[in-house]
C-alpha cells in the first residue's frame, strides 16, 4: 500500500514539474508577427520566408514568428509603431516619410520606427490593356486606372509618377483605388484600362494580368518630369521591368521606369534579442534566403544596409558590428 502511495505521489510530482516546465517554456516564448502586403505580391512570401527561418530555430531563440497579409506599407508602419505588429515590410520611401513626418504622417514623425535591413528593389510598374492604346504613362489621360488602395505604398508612387508626367490623378484620369491583387481581374474584365503596382519581379499578379484573353503590355514611365522627381525625392531611382519574366505580354524588351526598395522595419519597443535573432538568421543564411524568391537574387549583404532612413534597431546594429558590416 505504501509503495502505491509513493508511486502516485511520484506521478503527481512528475506531472506538476512537467506542467511547470511547459508554463516556463511558454512564458519564455516571444511572439513576432510580420506585416506584409497582398498575397500575390513579394511582401507576403518575404515575410513567410523570414518567419520560417526564425521558426526553424525556435528551440534556440524561443521566438514564434507568424505572417499577416496587410494593406501594405502605411498600414505596416502604423501597426509596428503602435505595437500591433513586431515587424513590417515597408517601401523605402514610406520609411523615409514616416521618420521625417511627411505625407500621411505630416507633422508627426514616427519616432519609434526602427530599420532592420533592406530587401529587394521594387519597380513602379504600369500595366495596360493593349486595346487601350497606352504605351507610356503620358497616354493615360482620360483612362480608367487603378492607382492603389489607401494604406499602400504604391498609391503615393502612382500619384508621384502621374504628377511627374504632367497628369492630375483627380481630374486627368478616372482613378480607382482597389488592392493590387484585384487589378488583374478588373483589367481582364474590361473595367479598367491600366493599373500601377510597385513590386519586385517576377510577380504573380503581373503573370495573371498577362495570361488572360485581353492582350496586355507593360507601359513605360519616362520623361523629363521623372528626372526632376528623382532629384526632389532621392529615395527614388531609375529602374526597369525585366520582360523575360512575362512571356505572355505584348512587348518583349525591358521597360523603363523607376522604383524604390522594400525594407524590413520594427519598433524601438521590440527587444534587442528578438531583432538580433531575426537579423542573424537572414544574414547567416542569405544564400538560402535568396533561393526563396527570384526577386531576392540581386541581394548582397552590403546592399541590404542601403536605403534605410530610420535609425537602426540596436539588435540589428549589434549583429552588423559583430560580422564587420558596420564599424
Amino acid at each position: 500500500m505504501r509503495k502505491v502511495t509513493y508511486l502516485v505521489a511520484a506521478l503527481c510530482l512528475g506531472l506538476l514539474l512537467g506542467a511547470t516546465a511547459t508554463t516556463q517554456a511558454q512564458a519564455k516564448t516571444a511572439f513576432a508577427t510580420i506585416g506584409t502586403g497582398g498575397i500575390t505580391g513579394v511582401y507576403y512570401p518575404t515575410g513567410g520566408a523570414i518567419a520560417r527561418m526564425v521558426n526553424d530555430k525556435r528551440d534556440v531563440y524561443g521566438i514564434r514568428a507568424t505572417v499577416e497579409s496587410t494593406g501594405g506599407s502605411v498600414f505596416n508602419v502604423n501597426a509596428v509603431v503602435s505595437g500591433d505588429l513586431e515587424f513590417g515590410v515597408v517601401q523605402s520611401d514610406r520609411q523615409y516619410q514616416a521618420v521625417k513626418g511627411l505625407a500621411e504622417w505630416e507633422g508627426k514623425p514616427q519616432e519609434k520606427l526602427r530599420a532592420v535591413f533592406s530587401l529587394h528593389p521594387e519597380t513602379v510598374t504600369l500595366v495596360a490593356a493593349e486595346d487601350s492604346g497606352v504605351k507610356d504613362i503620358a497616354d493615360l489621360k482620360g483612362k480608367t486606372v487603378n492607382i492603389g488602395n489607401p494604406g499602400s505604398g504604391q498609391l503615393q508612387n502612382s500619384i508621384d509618377a502621374l504628377t511627374a508626367a504632367g497628369l492630375n490623378y483627380e481630374t486627368d484620369i478616372k482613378a480607382e483605388q482597389v488592392k493590387a491583387a484585384e487589378a488583374p481581374g478588373l483589367l481582364q474584365d474590361g473595367r479598367i484600362d491600366a493599373f500601377f503596382y510597385t513590386v519586385g519581379h517576377p510577380n504573380g499578379a503581373m503573370k495573371e494580368a498577362t495570361a488572360g484573353a485581353r492582350k496586355v503590355r507593360f507601359a513605360s514611365i519616362t520623361g523629363p518630369g521623372l528626372d526632376t522627381l528623382i532629384k526632389e525625392k532621392p529615395y527614388y531611382a531609375k529602374a526597369f521591368v525585366p520582360m523575360s519574366n512575362y512571356e505572355s505580354a505584348v512587348n518583349t524588351e525591358d521597360v523603363a521606369t523607376f522604383g524604390v526598395k522594400a525594407t524590413f522595419v520594427t519598433s524601438s519597443d521590440v527587444p534587442d534579442e528578438v531583432v538580433y535573432a531575426v537579423t542573424k538568421e537572414v544574414f547567416d543564411n542569405l544564400e538560402e534566403f535568396k533561393k526563396l524568391h527570384p526577386a531576392f537574387a540581386v541581394l548582397t549583404k552590403e546592399s541590404m544596409l542601403e536605403g534605410l532612413s530610420a535609425p537602426l534597431h540596436p539588435g540589428a546594429e549589434k549583429y552588423f558590428k559583430e560580422v564587420g558590416l558596420l564599424k
